[in-house]
């Protein structure tokens, strides 16, 4: 049986893929097919719990991240394999197409997972006089005293405000430009919405991103002292862990970096090693895309923090099909730029390495990382949704987070520490790394772009933060280009790469690849101050009020 898929109110074949195998996973408990609304009777600290459940997105933001950045190459006019939405995200062409990965279904599920969060939050105020506690938010919880069922309210509170926080987090780095406290209080933010409302609606004032961020900040110090782990099923949840790692990518965001790194020790303990992804066990597994997607995002894995289920299709595009395959991370970007380039390591190799698959329009070098998941509504009519599970969080990015927070505190060697067990425990090596071994490396690897035609890659490309990194050449921007390195293998395929390139103003390029392979001709450059950097807010949110995000040489209002 072939399965279809559910698009857009569309049942749309599936035959493309090059291998035939689809799993099924059942489908969502009836209570989280609910929306939080006037309907929904909340009446205990469980029926929050619960609650709860619905306040993590459905929709990932990934692919459009992803296919932003310059982890996705080209592969020619007359590759068939893409579609009008995949054109707009490659080009940063503001997107009008609407399907399960879109802008605007994110934005939509983001904002409904506020409303459940609120809606959460005002319950358990609701509930507070009954449990004989004049309000959650005074109830100890972690912290000692308290009665028996103050505990779990608090608990509940702190992970309802955590939801919220992250829901405008995410919003507010696709929708916004990079926060920088020089230029927060003039940049437009997303607007935090912390009431309960009798439907889904849009305030047409968007703040400024120094307001969104300190609403963040705001939520975040509220719930990390409560947020607790008593869950049947706790990495689908904030823990205390993942909290942390929230926090410490949301201060690294902030250039707030002595939090950052206190948050990041918080979350990695005194053994990090402990808490890294085993790539040398997955190694010995069942090489096949099946087996190592899955074990990926194994919830028992101390590396996995907070997953995340969505309606996606990035287990095909990332996996070994030809889906999509007209805009690839191919064998060029892999060989010049990412996971087989000429690195810090030598001639050491990858516990687990990338695949390479091609054939005509295909050219794809990949991790086996993200599963593709197929949920059936109707078996026997042989239609559903693409689904995938997806780590939010790892250890193995939060202490790349800790790295790069030490470096801008001028901490190089214990960043170096932290560079070297991440490159140990990826690679087979046993290299040491120092501040200065890696400024010499850095400092003899050429920039990106630096041919006559603007499009040859290497592993470096000059960076232009907000912040002040040094000049080019020093002990700073080289142990800086370590930890970008580094963490675009890590979250390859993952969308991580597109903060980093509008936190450090990366400018990036767009080339076709010829059939050798090469890249053949400049097509467009995104630049440091380009307003594309922000996703454009989506048609039906500019046509309720909210103010669109810049453009040049085009109309900014409808």
């Amino acid at each position: 049986m072939t399965p279809k898929i559910a698009n857009q109110g569309k049942w749309l074949p599936a035959a493309f893929l090059l291998s035939h195998f689809s799993f099924l996973i059942s489908s969502c408990d009836s209570y989280l097919d609910e929306l939080p609304d006037d309907r929904m009777e909340v009446t205990t600290i469980d029926n929050v719990q619960k609650l709860l459940t619905t306040a993590y997105p459905t929709y990932e933001p990934l692919m459009v991240a992803e296919y932003m950045s310059d982890n996705v190459d080209d592969y020619g006019r007359n590759n068939p394999n893409t579609t009008r939405f995949m054109d707009q995200l490659y080009h940063w062409a503001d997107v009008t197409e609407s399907n399960n990965s879109s802008p605007e279904n994110f934005w939509q599920g983001c904002y409904q997972c506020i409303a459940t969060a609120n809606q959460a939050l005002a319950s358990l105020e609701a509930l507070a006089p009954a449990m004989g506690a004049a309000s959650p938010a005074s109830s100890p919880a972690t912290v000692g005293g308290g009665s028996a069922a103050s505990a779990p309210a608090s608990s509940a509170r702190a992970e309802a405000l955590l939801c919220r926080a992250y829901a405008h987090f995410m919003l507010a780095n696709i929708f916004c430009q990079a926060y920088s406290p020089a230029t927060a209080s003039a940049t437009s933010g997303i607007a935090y919405v912390d009431q309960v409302a009798e439907q889904l609606t849009y305030n047409p004032d968007r703040g400024t991103l120094a307001d969104t961020y300190r609403r963040i900040d705001q939520d975040l110090q509220e719930a990390l002292p409560f947020i607790g782990g008593d869950y049947s099923v706790p990495k689908y949840h904030f823990t205390p862990r993942a909290a942390y790692a929230f926090a410490c990518r949301f201060y690294l965001y902030a250039e707030q970096w002595d939090k950052a790194i206190d948050y990041a020790n918080r979350c990695l303990g005194s053994e990090p090693h402990t808490m890294l992804r085993d790539w040398a066990y997955t190694a010995t597994m069942t090489q096949t895309y099946a087996a190592i997607s899955q074990h990926y995002i194994d919830a028992s894995l101390n590396c996995n923090l907070l997953l995340l289920t969505a309606y996606s299709p990035i287990g095909l595009a990332f996996g070994p099909y030809n889906y999509l395959s007209k805009y690839s991370h191919g064998q060029y970007l892999a060989k010049n730029e990412t996971s087989e380039a000429p690195n810090i390591w030598g001639t050491a190799t990858y516990y687990q390495g990338t695949h390479t698959y091609s054939a005509t329009n295909l050219d794809k070098t990949v991790f086996f990382k993200l599963p593709y998941l197929f949920e059936y509504a109707d078996p026997v009519a042989g239609t559903g949704y693409y689904r995938t599970v997806y780590p939010a969080f790892t250890t193995d990015e939060t202490l790349l987070n800790r790295a790069e927070a030490l470096v801008l505190t001028g901490r190089y060697d214990e960043a170096a520490r932290d560079l070297t067990l991440w490159m140990q425990n990826i690679v087979q090596t046993d290299l040491v790394l120092t501040p200065a071994i890696i400024t010499e490396f850095y400092n003899s690897v050429d920039y990106a772009y630096s041919d006559s035609l603007h499009i040859a890659s290497t592993i470096k490309k000059h960076l232009h933060p907000k912040f002040d990194i040094g000049p080019e050449g020093d002990t700073r921007e080289a142990m800086l280009q370590c930890v970008l390195g580094f963490r675009r293998i890590e979250t390859l395929q993952a969308g991580m790469r597109w903060y980093d390139i509008k936190r450090y103003g990366i400018e990036i390029v767009r080339r076709t690849i010829n059939a050798a392979g090469e890249p053949e001709k400049l097509d467009d450059i995104l630049r440091t101050d380009d307003p594309r950097r922000a996703v454009q807010i989506p048609q039906r949110v500019r046509t309720a009020g909210v103010v669109p995000n810049p453009r040049l040489n085009i109309e900014t209002e409808d």
